[in-house]
């Protein structure tokens, strides 16, 4: 069992920055792909960014250059860098894991974390 627990959300202008945190507990990360994923209301999950065990990471297309994620085996944590975030970032942010292997589908990640609100103001 992993338990994951997101951290970071809130209020910020849009322009600005914001790092969200994916802490682990229960087993370590190093065999696990992490993603984030965001819900807007009214709106489906959508996938955001993904990092593997091997450090191979992935990006939505609507992120890609703005949004970085990187992890921290010894702190078993992933983090996602926001930058230059936009109104339509706005959404409850989600960590997921998945052993071993990447994948962008929401339905394919066995663990979740509570969600953290992120609210980009225009």
């Amino acid at each position: 069992q992993v338990q994951l627990v997101e951290s970071g959300g809130g209020l910020v202008q849009a322009g600005g920055p914001l790092r969200l945190s994916c802490a682990a507990s229960g087993r370590t990360l190093g065999s696990y792909a992490i993603g984030w994923f965001r819900q807007a209301p009214g709106k489906e999950r959508e996938f955001v960014a993904a990092s593997t065990w091997s450090g191979e990471t992935y990006y939505a297309d609507s992120v890609e250059g703005r949004f970085t994620i990187s992890r921290d085996n010894a702190k078993n944590t992933v983090y996602l860098q926001m930058n230059s975030l936009k109104p339509e970032d706005t959404a409850v942010y989600y960590c997921a894991a998945r052993q071993w292997y990447y994948s962008d589908s929401s339905d394919k990640y066995s663990y979740w974390g509570q969600g953290t609100q992120v609210t980009v103001s225009s």
